[in-house]
């Protein structure tokens, strides 16, 4: 009798098991959470938005899309870090939150980074609007102009940056060094892009690197003026805006990316079914028609270990531009 109840007792563990493993390769089999270092409205909001719906028609799961700004992205970061590595708490970040921020704000993370954190895939690049405001009839209707106006009224332009340290901060500063050492001050925006926007709106800044997508509404209208933009060409939507590299400066202002990160200790293959995952939503017409309205590149990475590649070389070359462009981050 004994022997036989250990027998069921190995069979009953054994189907449990076996059940156990089946739940785990059928990822996803609940709601996945995604967080957003930023308000809604914003480009990594927005990518967020465009590949969730894509994952849950996917997937028939949930993909719950979590603003989470503040901290130069820390907070976010710091609730996926620490979560279940089960595939189920992701994030969605950008150049700022997960290169600069690691490196500059490295003391205040209390764990590894690096160690930590894994890119399950690259997902666009976000094109950029070096622009004015035309508030107040502010005048500046070139890259020229606006470095002259800078020499003349010193002090005088604010530019706006979607925090403190953020990489349009490290853009426009290293923009009004390159420009002849201008003398423009930063007003960061807890806020992010659209408080940068209505900062503008408002005439409290005068300038900005904004991305496309969530600019493009106020420059259609003609509240927001652009002198030059960050891409590799022109867009044809905008064809009579210069490139930086059109207007002497190729190195300034960058060319941001989305991506997707997990826990580092996020087994292999749950790594590779949300990398399957994502790779299959980007490649839907549906988002590729969506990123294009957004004027969005899109550049999804080729592998989980592609991804992992990339961001180290992302990271190394920021650890470069943080140590050229001194800005003090109030450690």
């Amino acid at each position: 009798m004994k022997r036989l109840t250990a027998i069921l007792l190995s069979a009953a563990c054994l189907v449990l098991g076996m059940a156990a493993a089946s739940a785990q390769d059928k990822y996803p089999n609940r709601p996945i959470k995604v967080l957003v270092p930023y308000a809604p409205g914003g480009a990594t909001d927005i990518t967020a938005r465009i590949i969730g719906d894509a994952i849950q028609k996917i997937t028939g799961q949930s993909f719950l899309v979590i603003n989470k700004p503040g901290a130069f992205g820390m907070l976010a970061i710091d609730e996926m870090a620490k979560a279940a590595p089960d595939g189920y708490t992701l994030m969605i970040g950008n150049v700022s939150t997960n290169a600069i921020t690691p490196i500059i704000y490295k003391d205040k993370l209390n764990f590894d980074y690096k160690q930590r954190v894994t890119a399950v895939s690259n997902l666009v690049d976000v094109p950029a609007f070096l622009l004015v405001t035309t508030a107040d009839d502010f005048p500046v209707k070139s890259v020229p102009e606006l470095i002259d106006y800078a020499k003349k009224n010193p002090g005088k332009i604010h530019y706006g940056t979607v925090g403190n340290g953020s990489y349009p901060h490290y853009d426009m500063a290293y923009f009004a060094k390159r420009a002849g050492d201008l003398d423009m001050s930063a007003l960061p925006n807890k806020n992010g892009a659209s408080g940068v926007i209505q900062d503008m709106l408002r005439g409290d800044v005068q300038a900005a690197f904004l991305n496309v997508g969530s600019s493009a509404g106020m420059v259609q209208s003609g509240k927001f003026r652009p002198l030059a933009l960050v891409n590799n060409t022109r867009l044809p939507e905008y064809p009579n805006v210069p490139t930086m590299k059109e207007v002497g400066y190729a190195d300034v202002g960058t060319l941001a990316w989305n991506a997707l990160f997990a826990p580092a200790a996020t087994p292999k293959p749950v790594l590779d079914a949300l990398y399957a995952i994502v790779a299959k939503a980007i490649a839907s017409p549906d988002v590729q028609e969506k990123f294009k309205k957004q004027n969005y590149n899109i550049v999804p990475s080729k592998s989980v270990a592609d991804a992992q590649s990339w961001l180290a070389a992302e990271m190394k070359h920021w650890e470069t531009v943080t140590s050229a462009v001194k800005i003090d981050v109030g450690q």
